[in-house]
């Protein structure tokens, strides 16, 4: 079945991408800023940064206040800031994910509201992210990257950024990839030592027994490998061959009435009248290096940096095999609270059995037996199930106990 996806690949890249950069009009389509087209609409004080990483990125960053603080003191106003916390997205998502339900319902909201200092992280190559200095988006280097970048550079001037600009530690929370990328970061002394505490969910270090059966047919039929060796730099699956690459792998057999669920397993909770507005923000681009090392986490049951084969492995490393990201590094001192699910195909329960197990410190831990992996960002009951016990969380460290 390979060639039947090499196929459809070639035909969509050779045809499809073109037509993706144009509006109807066959003019440049236009994008608003994420405080423009979400946030202040929303009732929201809303400010946007752009950051560079060490390597070159600019990264979008918003900066958002309680609504209250807007209808009290006027939008002109600066409003009083609470502990700054920051919210770090999952794979093919962005800052949006944490604003896609009503303020009631959306974690960055309902945090916002309790006074909390809200900062939302972009990372490289998504939406509401800037680009690079120096190379465009259609060089292969612009796409040169994995989560190990993610965590090591993006999120890494995310917290040296919001920690200078504040004068404070600072709060993290992390979804899916977000928490692969929280768990590697924090294993460095150097980005640890400027974080106050850490609510993760869905939290990922180990992947090697993710049930999704979607994934496991693209780990299975090497769509990873395939995508690289064909010179396909960036994933974006609301272009055409990005589209074209999932009716493919449907059609070897794999059931996808339920596209979602066969990705991240059943979902209980999420407003489906509202999957077209969903869909609207997600997904967002990625790099194929990032899905190939991820795929890596899947079949070698490992947490370390990007296996590039043995001989550049050697260059790179300085060692055959890649170096782990020891879970033992985070400070036992760093406070931990870490909600997971029953029916997370990602996420899976014996994984993050492991992850326990390999920190030294002994997180605080919510267990939700009907959630899957969309619910923790996407679900109607969150509030109630882990936005309310997390913000107690944090306001139990005694640093938010003014707001």
């Amino acid at each position: 079945m390979r060639w039947l996806v090499a196929l459809a690949l070639t035909v969509s890249i050779l045809f499809g991408d073109i037509a993706d950069s144009f509006d109807g009009g066959g003019h440049p389509k236009q994008q608003q800023s994420m405080c423009a087209e979400i946030i202040i609409p929303a009732g929201y004080p809303c400010s946007e940064y752009m950051i560079e990483t060490k390597d070159g990125f600019l990264l979008g960053l918003q900066r958002v206040s309680s609504s209250s603080s807007y209808l009290r003191l006027g939008s002109s106003a600066q409003p009083q800031r609470g502990p700054p916390i920051l919210l770090q997205h999952g794979l093919f998502m962005a800052g949006d994910a944490w604003f896609l339900n009503n303020p009631e319902q959306s974690l960055g909201f309902i945090l916002a509201d309790h006074g909390f200092d809200v900062w939302v992280g972009n990372v490289r190559g998504t939406r509401w992210s800037h680009g690079h200095i120096s190379l465009s988006e259609k060089k292969k280097k612009f796409w040169d990257w994995s989560w190990e970048e993610l965590a090591l550079y993006d999120l890494a001037e995310m917290i040296n950024y919001i920690n200078s600009v504040t004068n404070s530690k600072l709060f993290v929370v992390g979804h899916s990839q977000g928490t692969i990328m929280s768990l590697a970061a924090f294993t460095q002394p150097e980005i640890v030592e400027k974080v106050e505490a850490a609510a993760l969910l869905s939290p990922i270090s180990y992947l090697d027994h993710v049930s999704a059966p979607f994934v496991l047919r693209m780990v299975s039929m090497h769509i990873d490998q395939i995508i690289l060796d064909m010179g396909v730099h960036q994933l974006n699956f609301k272009s055409e061959w990005g589209a074209s690459l999932l009716v493919s792998i449907c059609d070897t057999g794999l059931s996808c009435e339920d596209m979602l669920a066969s990705i991240t397993g059943q979902n209980c909770c999420f407003n489906e009248s509202r999957v077209a507005y969903y869909l609207e923000q997600e997904p967002h681009p990625s790099s194929s290096k990032n899905l190939c090392h991820l795929f890596q986490m899947i079949r070698k049951g490992t947490f370390s940096k990007y296996d590039y084969g043995m001989l550049k492995n050697l260059k790179v490393y300085g060692m055959s095999t890649p170096p782990k990201f020891d879970l033992r590094s985070i400070p036992k001192s760093l406070p931990l609270w870490m909600a997971y699910g029953g029916k997370d195909a990602l996420a899976d329960i014996t994984d993050f059995q492991h992850t326990l197990k390999d920190l030294s410190s002994t997180p605080e831990v919510v267990y939700l037996e009907n959630y899957g992996h969309v619910d923790f960002i996407l679900s109607l009951q969150a509030k109630q199930d882990l936005y309310d016990p997390m913000i107690r969380f944090f306001k139990s460290l005694g640093k938010s106990s003014s707001i």
